[in-house]
């Protein structure tokens, strides 16, 4: 009988994870190999920053060498686990570097052209990264892990420590919000009212 992929990779990740908790610098060289850029990219969209995310990599590995011998073998594996790992880190830098003030903080500038301009893939990208950092720390990890990790929403939930139905309230909410985010910088038009 066939395993399922899912299957090799538990067990695959199983076997790395017993390694990692007897020392070995080969398996550790080879999880940081195939799972650090996935986790600097959810990073660095929930930061925005590269050097603040390459931090969080490196808390997240070091957390996962730590832990290793505390692994319970047969759950979803490494990638999973660092996302989540990778996710909470974040969410509390963020947390950490919030200003704290009595009085409400003055709106940027608009900076962004007209709706009626012409505008560049660069440029959009950048703008809408700009509106992803504008929203709650969860409901940006909701947005990074499921449209740009392409994680499915059992997962993602997951990651957050979440049941399924919160999560995918909160993901319909981040949603609303990017959207409205978006309409602010004038990227999207009357849609972004429905």
């Amino acid at each position: 009988m066939l395993k399922s992929s899912e299957d090799t990779i538990a067990g695959r990740d199983d076997a790395l994870m017993a390694r990692l908790a007897m020392r070995d610098s080969d398996a550790f060289r080879y999880v940081i190999a195939h799972h650090a850029q996935a986790a600097h990219r959810i990073a660095w969209r929930m930061l925005g920053e590269a050097t603040e995310a390459e931090d969080v990599v490196q808390e997240a590995l070091l957390k996962l060498w730590q832990q290793a011998d505390k692994w319970i073998a047969g759950g979803q594996g490494i990638a999973p686990w660092l996302a989540r790992v990778t996710t909470n880190l974040c969410i509390d830098r963020i947390r950490r570097i919030r200003p704290v003030t009595g009085v409400d903080l003055p709106e940027r500038i608009d900076e962004t052209p007209g709706a009626h301009a012409s505008l560049n893939d660069e440029r959009i990208r950048a703008v809408t990264h700009e509106a992803l950092l504008d929203l709650p720390e969860r409901q940006r990890a909701a947005i990074v892990l499921t449209y740009y990790e392409d994680l499915p929403n059992s997962h993602a939930a997951e990651a957050l420590e979440m049941k399924i139905k919160a999560f995918e309230s909160l993901l319909l909410r981040a949603r609303k919000a990017l959207r409205g985010k978006l309409s602010e910088r004038g990227l999207l038009g009357w849609e972004a009212e429905r």
